[in-house]
């Protein structure tokens, strides 16, 4: 009976480490996340600006001739 509650005990707090590792491990995806969300942003931002400013420099070019 005691190796019984014994193994029982050992697996409930094997269950409670999983559940914590499991509660850290999602906040570091929604972390992640964030940041992968941040680079797009700035990413789409700044290729934005450079077509922008190629297109002004080829309109530029265009009209000077």
């Amino acid at each position: 009976m005691a190796n019984k509650d014994n193994a029982i005990q050992k697996i409930e707090e094997h269950e409670k480490l999983c559940r914590i590792m499991q509660k850290q491990t999602h906040d570091k995806i929604l972390k992640l996340e964030t940041q992968i969300n941040r680079v797009e942003s700035i990413l789409l931002v700044s290729v934005g600006a450079l077509i922008s400013g190629m297109a002004y420099v080829i309109f530029a070019l265009i009209i000077s001739q």
